[in-house]
Order: C-alpha cells, then sequence, then structure tokens
C-alpha cells in the first residue's frame, strides 16, 4: 500500500520528513537508492534499515521534500514492493548532509528477506568480458541480484548478519560498496576474485582434484564424458549429467532410486529451450524473471536435426521442467558445457535438498563422481521452485528460490503464530505483524533428514525474526509428525482442519473476506468424522466452515498402500459397483492385474473393514480413472496416475460428459455420486473408445459437478484450492 501525497506542505523555508517504509526494502539496493534520491534533490539526513524495514528522515525546502516523497513510491527498485508507506512532517534539526547509517538492532523483527534472485544483465556481462576483474567469477553480484534468504543469518539485513561476513573485502570492492554511483552500493555480498568465495573440484572421497577456474572446466569435461557431478548452487547442491546422454541419465535414475518421476533441465540459453520447447510470452517471461523457476513446458513434437533430450529425462511425459542458469557458475557452467543438462536437486528420493559440501560427500557419495563445491556457507537450502502457466496466468506448483520468504499480508495482524504444516509437501509459516512469512519448500516428512530440515525450518524463521509464537497451528491429523512437533512444542494448539486451510490459504492469498463457496479437491486429508477428506465443498469464512457437499465414499483397500496403487482404488469402487462381486468386472485391467490370491485379499479388507478406511477423495477418483483406463495401476511417484489422465488430453475436443448423481445427505448437503459417472467409463473402455476422449469425459463431468454443487449453494465467490487444481 501507498500513501497518497496531500499537497500543500506546511509552508516554511525548511522541512524535515520522517519515513517509515516496510515490504521488500532491505537487500534490492532500496537504501542506495535513497541516497541517491536525496543527493540529486539537496536533502539532508539519513536513511537506514531497521529490523522492521527503512527509515529515513530528510530534510529540505517544502517543494524538494514534496518531491522526496512523490518519488520513492515511483522510482523504487524494481525488485521491491512498499507495503507500508509513512511519514511524518516535523520541525527541522539542521542535519548537514544525507548519509546511510548504521542499521538499528530493534526488538520485534518484521523487515522482509528477500529471495535469492537471477544474475542481473549487467553482472552477467562482466562476468562474460575477458577485461573485466570478475570475469568467469562464479560469485559475482550486485544490488539487483544474487543471495539473499539463503544467506542471511539475522535481521537487519547487513554484511555482518550474513555467511558473507568472514570474507572481507579488499580495496576495489570496499571502494565499490561505499561508492554512491556505483551498482553495488552497500551490496551486502559484494565479492571479487581476490577476496570472495572461491571453487574446488573433489572426488567422490573428497580429495581436492581442481581449484578455481580448472575446477569449472574439469567439471565440464567430466560431465560430458557421462559422469555426474554435484554442484553447490546459491541454496544447495544439484545433480547434474548430460541430458542428451541417455546412459548417464538412467545411470542417475539408478543412482538416485527415482526411476520415473520426471528430472528438471536446465538449458544454456533461451534459443536453446525454444528449440526444445513451445514457449508462450508469459512463460518466456517466467524463465527470464529475477525468480527463474523451473517451468514447465510443452515439448515440441519435431525439432528438425537437433538432438533432443534423454527420453528418461520425462519418460511418458508431453512436457518438459525446464530453467536458466540463474547464479553466475551456472551460467559459467553452461557456457562451457553449450548442451542441456539435467540440474535436479541432489538428494535420495524423499529426502531434503544437500546443502553442506561435508554432508554431500556422505549423502551423495553413492551418486555423484564428482564434487563442484565453494567455501560460501549456505545459511538454508533451498529447492528450485516450479511454476506452470494455467489460464495465461502463473500457477507456483513449488514455492522455494525465488519467492521464499516474501509474504503474504492478511488484514488483521493479531497474535504471532506459527503454522507448521501438513505431512506432504510441507512447509512452515509465522506471522509476525500482518505479514505471514513462508518459508522455503521442505518436502515430504518422511525421513529422518526430511524432518531435521522441517524442525530446523521451524526454528530458523523464529530466530530469524527474534519471535516467540503466541500459538502454533497443525493440521487436525494426528499422526502428522507436523502435528506430533506442536504439540510437544507446549504452546496453545490451533488445529486445523487440512480443506478448510487450503480454502482459507486461498481466500488470504486473494485478500478475500466474507464467505465463499471452497471446492477443495486433493488426495488426502482428515476429517472431524475420523474419515479421509479430498472431494469437498466448503461454504466457508476465514474462521469457520459448513461442510455442504462432497464426493460418495468408497473404501482404500490397503490404506496408505492403495495411494501408490490405483488398481486398488479401481478395485474398491468396483466392489461397490458389484456389491462385493468382481466377477463382471473380470475383463478389466485393474481386476487383471492382481493375482487371485491378491484379489481375496483385497476383497477380505473391504469385507471385513479391516485396514479399509473410507475416503471421499477427489485425488484417488482420478487414480481408479486412470487404472481403468489401464493408465497406470502401480505408481512410481505421487500423482503419477493422474498426471496421465491430463497429458492424454493433449489435442482432445468434446464437449461430452457423463452421468452422475447428487443425493441428499441425511446429515445435510449434498454428496455426489459417481456410480453412473464410472459406469459410463467403463462402457467407453469396453467399447475401445480413444483414451483422450474418455479422459476428456472425465473432466467436463467434473466441471460439471462442480457448477451443479456451486448454483446449489447459491454463494457468488468460489474458491478453488488443492492438489487437484494443479491439473491444468
Amino acid at each position: 500500500m501507498t500513501a497518497k501525497i496531500t499537497m500543500p506542505l506546511k509552508v516554511r523555508e525548511q522541512q524535515h520528513v520522517s519515513v517509515f517504509l516496510s515490504g521488500a526494502v532491505q537487500g534490492i539496493g532500496f537504501r542506495p537508492f535513497v541516497f541517491r534520491l536525496a543527493q540529486e534533490l539537496g536533502l539532508t539526513g539519513f536513511v537506514r534499515n531497521s529490523t522492521n524495514g527503512v527509515i529515513i528522515e530528510a530534510e529540505g525546502s517544502p517543494q524538494k521534500v514534496a518531491a522526496f516523497l512523490k518519488r520513492i513510491p515511483e522510482e523504487k527498485p524494481p525488485l521491491s514492493f512498499i507495503q507500508n508507506y509513512q511519514y511524518t512532517l516535523l520541525d527541522p534539526i539542521g542535519f548537514s548532509n544525507f548519509v546511510i547509517r548504521e542499521s538499528d538492532e530493534g526488538s520485534l523483527k518484521s523487515a522482509v528477506v528477500p529471495p535469492d534472485i537471477a544474475t542481473c544483465p549487467e553482472c552477467l556481462a562482466e562476468i562474460l568480458d575477458p577485461q573485466n576483474r570478475r570475469y568467469l567469477y562464479p560469485f559475482t553480484n550486485c544490488t539487483q541480484c544474487g543471495p539473499r534468504f539463503s544467506i542471511v543469518e539475522a535481521l537487519p539485513y547487513d554484511r555482518v548478519n550474513t555467511s558473507m561476513k568472514k570474507f572481507r573485502m579488499c580495496p576495489d570492492c570496499a571502494e565499490e560498496y561505499n561508492n554512491p554511483d556505483d551498482r553495488r552500493f552497500h551490496a551486502q555480498p559484494n565479492a571479487c576474485p581476490k577476496c570472495g568465495p572461491h571453487l574446488e573440484l573433489w572426488d567422490a572421497k573428497g580429495k581436492v582434484i581442481a581449484t578455481r577456474r580448472e575446477a569449472v572446466s574439469q567439471a565440464v569435461d567430466n560431465i560430458k564424458k557421462g559422469k555426474i557431478a554435484a554442484v553447490k548452487g546459491i541454496g544447495g547442491f544439484h545433480l547434474f549429467a548430460d541430458a542428451h546422454n541417455e546412459k548417464s541419465v538412467q545411470l542417475l535414475r539408478k543412482r538416485k532410486h527415482r526411476e520415473e518421476k520426471p528430472f528438471a533441465l536446465m538449458f544454456p540459453t533461451l534459443k536453446s529451450i525454444e528449440a526444445q520447447c513451445r514457449v508462450s510470452p508469459q512463460e518466456r517471461a517466467l524463465l527470464l524473471s529475477g525468480e527463474s523457476p523451473i517451468v514447465l513446458l510443452i515439448k515440441k513434437r519435431k525439432i528438425g536435426r537437433l538432438k533432443a533430450v534423454a527420453n528418461s529425462v520425462a519418460p511418458g511425459n508431453p512436457s518438459l521442467g525446464a530453467m536458466l542458469p540463474y547464479s553466475p557458475l551456472h551460467h559459467i557452467l553452461m557456457k562451457e558445457l553449450g548442451r542441456a543438462v539435467v540440474a535436479t536437486s541432489a538428494n535420495l528420493a524423499e529426502e531434503p535438498i544437500c546443502a553442506d559440501e561435508k554432508e554431500a560427500l556422505q549423502r551423495l557419495g553413492g551418486i555423484a563422481d564428482v564434487f563442484l563445491v565453494h567455501d560460501r556457507p549456505i545459511v538454508r537450502s533451498i529447492d528450485d521452485s516450479v511454476v506452470r502457466v494455467v489460464m495465461n496466468r502463473p500457477l507456483v506448483i513449488r514455492r522455494a528460490r525465488g519467492y521464499a520468504p516474501l509474504p503474504v499480508t492478511v488484514r488483521t495482524e493479531g497474535p504471532s503464530v506459527l503454522a507448521v504444516g501438513g505431512h506432504l509437501k510441507n512447509t512452515v509459516a509465522l506471522n509476525v505483524k500482518g505479514n505471514v512469512f513462508i518459508c522455503q519448500h521442505i518436502g515430504d516428512l518422511q525421513t529422518e533428514q526430511s524432518l531435521q530440515a522441517f524442525r530446523r525450518a521451524a526454528m530458523n524463521l523464529q530466530g530469524l525474526y527474534a519471535t516467540s509464537p503466541a500459538y502454533i497451528a497443525c493440521d487436525m491429523h494426528p499422526d502428522y509428525l507436523s502435528t506430533k512437533f506442536a504439540k510437544d512444542s507446549k504452546l496453545p494448539l490451533i488445529k486445523v482442519q487440512h480443506h478448510h486451510a487450503h480454502i482459507v490459504s486461498c481466500m488470504a492469498e486473494n485478500r478475500l473476506d466474507g464467505t465463499v463457496l471452497g471446492i477443495s479437491w486433493d488426495g488426502t486429508g482428515y476429517g472431524p468424522d475420523g474419515t479421509v477428506w479430498g472431494g469437498e465443498f466448503l461454504k466457508s469464512t476465514l474462521t469457520d466452515y459448513e461442510r455442504v457437499a462432497h464426493l460418495k465414499s468408497f473404501m482404500l483397500p490397503g490404506g496408505d498402500k492403495a495411494a501408490m496403487e490405483p488398481r486398488r482404488v479401481a478395485a474398491a469402487i468396483l466392489y461397490e459397483l458389484a456389491e462385493g462381486d468382481w466377477k463382471e468386472f473380470k475383463d478389466l485391467a485393474p481386476i487383471k492385474s492382481f493375482t487371485s490370491k491378491e484379489r481375496k485379499v483385497i476383497k477380505d479388507m473391504m469385507c471385513k473393514k479391516v485396514n479399509a478406511p473410507v475416503t471421499t477423495s477427489m485425488g484417488r477418483l482420478f487414480d481408479a480413472v486412470a487404472s481403468l483406463m489401464d493408465i497406470k495401476q502401480v505408481l512410481r511417484f505421487e500423482g503419477q496416475a493422474a498426471m496421465g489422465l491430463e497429458y492424454i488430453l493433449e489435442g482432445a475436443r468434446t464437449d461430452s460428459a457423463y452421468d452422475y448423481a447428487v443425493d441428499r445427505n441425511p446429515d445435510g448437503g449434498y454428496i455426489l455420486n459417481w456410480t453412473t459417472t464410472v459406469q459410463g467409463i467403463i462402457k467407453d473402455v469396453r467399447k475401445k473408445m480413444a483414451a483422450p476422449k474418455i479422459s476428456a469425459k472425465f473432466h467436463n463431468t467434473l466441471v460439471e459437478m462442480a457448477l451443479d454443487i456451486a448454483k446449489r449453494v447459491g454463494e457468488k465467490r468460489i474458491v478453488l484450492s488443492g492438489g487437484c487444481f494443479q491439473n491444468k
């Protein structure tokens, strides 16, 4: 929010204005900008960082002070944003000049820490200029780019509070840092080859093979020979492999225990991405942005004589996850490689990204052949963000580097609350004075390493903002490790229903209050009735909800195992249709995929209602349909079946949909009955209808269901949230 400048100011020869700004105003050149603007206008006074934002005291003529106040929001650095802009007009006190003062170490810390920002064009030009003293220097940065959240240890954002504090600037760097006319004026991570971090190449046992530029050259040689390199970047290690070398990619899959889940790719240039993928203007803007995320793009069917990336990069997937180099080190590596590489998070399956070189040797010793490391400590590990464009708007699939820890602003401040997230795709958030700071993506809490990363993130966020929360919020599920962490904290506990949290988060992001109809469709969420929810219509406010409709329930034989075996879900739905007898469905793929012994075990589970929880999950309905169509019977990664249903839609065109029923719930509200929907799908499968058309009809049916309930409930504002809505 930007305050209006009201004129005229009180008429006197000199005017003193005291200004406070909050938002993303630290670490992106805001103080140097204010300094230069004040110098241009001939004002005196000072600017300094505080733990809450930026404070300015300035004196000059009323006309110049008015121009100063007007130009700050109009000309602010492009990476900054102002949430709060307050000023007070005071009597002058007689400053002699304008200076940048030492930062204020206040008590409550609520300043917005900037995310890590991709290399700017000016720094890149220097890196590629043989005459520049930073030629091929992999830690080049300025006030407009470079590491931020990954290196900051405390607020305010000053060098002494970052992991760069151990590197003392040389005279040349210090001159830049102190020169108001220089792009690196008060650039906290400023460094050069003389005084900054440097590279080393290690073998798998940690022995130094090469240093500095030679380390890069040898790393490139290893990758070109088909070997796998662990590369320490801004927020952690990547595993690099030649994306055009099928053997190399397959080797990486085998070592990483990642059988089919797509790998992300780093391309040397935008042109090289456009040669392999279809790129819209919105997707191009994302690729070139300061956030520089992985962007999900559709592969071109024909690429001429150009060598395509290996099929095993994204098996059976029409998309590629593509990104451009976003750090100086990546630019240097990709320039020498001249080809696309797999650039996947350096970890074993389900573990968090590795950030420390000694830890990397232990955890990645069986994966990487060589390690390209550096001596700038990573304070917190951060994965790459993942984004796709839907309806010409960016949809963030994974919120990490480039986005975290930017806050969502809520209308009411209230007490500080630490929110510890769910079990899958975990992240942590902290509310400080109306700003909800959201940490980087942590991942699934399924391993000891991921649990440790979760605990570090929760503690780190509180430490960064020097805030002791008054409450802790958690998912209602009693067995989630994040819920157990919340209970052990001894703080007053706020338990939140999973799907209501989905809806309220979307409301907060879009600045909605009052009542909405929330449609929350996902794989799993603990319901207050003890069942597994996931196909929910919730009439919601920010504090409460009413369950007005849901999907007809079905069983999950094997419990969690059913989430990775769509055939089990299909078997359960067929069990309901046939009232316990599968004979009429023995020709269908899911039933055929089981042995007779397996069929008996699954039938016994459902008959005796043992290890067969009841669910209303839309995500599992997707799985069942994919199984009936024989797209996937057993998953290699979460969401694979639903992705398969989406992918085969390419080029499908039909307005047809399947029948469904809306039943009245005896407890109130409606039940979306999928019985005739599944019967129609079975009929089309048996007729050997083209799979894209069956998938299109199924998707159309879900749209009709959503519209039907929305009309019955009558709320004008509809909020869509949950994993199913990542489906394009």
